[in-house]
């Protein structure tokens, strides 16, 4: 008993150690963007402070965020959709196929640093005059997005049973058709799963929009280091913008939470 006591103890001690080492940033970053620079600046009111939201008059009204937000909003939602109509039927012909070759590639794209094709992205998208626009933040991020949901749904539909399309096709089904009416509303939490990590991550890129983007096409990480100067930095502005970034995400991902452990694991628990 008491070592069981004392497991339990360890075990609420390092969960409550790990919470607030990861809520303590967060924390700290939302009290920022309410407190004024001399406020920042000043140990004394860490915790008891006059809360102030002109930084997030700056931001939202000042400094264009609204335009910023659209930006990010669109970037992201093209490059997981387009991920999606790619990334399903092949992550499904890789499965159904066993196509190895295929897959290696799919692997190889996921673990080749995206830095290391800034340089030959940014010449021939220059030279094809596509730097600036949309279009190219879209291909992008679909480099990485496009591979993470093609892995995602590899591993899916390997915990899907082929019986079931098997018995579609003795019903008279093609197996285009099967796929359609019977995999695809099976996999429905796989495809949920592989778009909400897509969307997030096109959400949180800050170096292909940095490299790629151009003044009109700005996405929200990028436009938070209008608040560095070379001088000096708005803390507060720069937090308040930070929160704007970061709490749209915290939301979809704590609605969307059941959704992702349920693809995640659904291909180690099927089959």
């Amino acid at each position: 008993m008491r070592g069981g006591t004392a497991y339990k103890a360890f075990r609420v001690g390092a969960l409550v150690l790990v919470v607030l080492g990861l809520l303590t940033p967060l924390i700290w970053m939302v009290a920022a963007s309410l407190k004024t620079n001399v406020d920042i600046y000043d140990a004394s009111k860490a915790l008891l402070f006059s809360p102030t939201v002109d930084n997030y008059k700056t931001v939202l009204e000042q400094a264009n965020y609204v335009t910023f937000i659209i930006n990010s909003l669109w970037v992201a939602f093209a490059s997981t959709v387009l991920s999606l109509l790619l990334g399903v039927p092949a992550a499904y012909s890789m499965s159904r196929f066993t196509m190895k070759r295929s897959a290696l590639v799919v692997l190889m794209a996921r673990v080749i640093p995206g830095v290391s094709l800034l340089v030959p992205w940014f010449y021939v998208f220059s030279n094809l005059r596509l730097v600036g626009g949309f279009t190219v933040l879209v291909l992008s991020h679909m480099f990485v997005s496009l591979p993470l949901v093609v892995y995602i749904m590899m591993g899916y539909f390997d915990g899907l049973p082929t019986e079931l399309e098997e018995s579609g096709q003795v019903d008279g089904l093609t197996p285009i058709g099967a796929f359609r009416r019977i995999t695809l509303p099976l996999s429905t939490p796989g495809i949920a799963t592989a778009g909400i990590l897509a969307f997030i991550f096109s959400w949180n890129n800050f170096m292909f929009a940095l490299v790629l983007s151009g003044a009109k096409t700005k996405t929200l990480p990028v436009a938070i280091f209008d608040f560095v100067g070379y001088a000096a930095i708005d803390w507060g502005g720069l937090m308040a913008a930070a929160t704007v970034v970061t709490v749209p995400i915290m939301v979809i991902a704590l609605l969307a939470q059941k959704y992702v452990v349920s693809g995640l694991t659904a291909g180690a628990t099927k089959g």
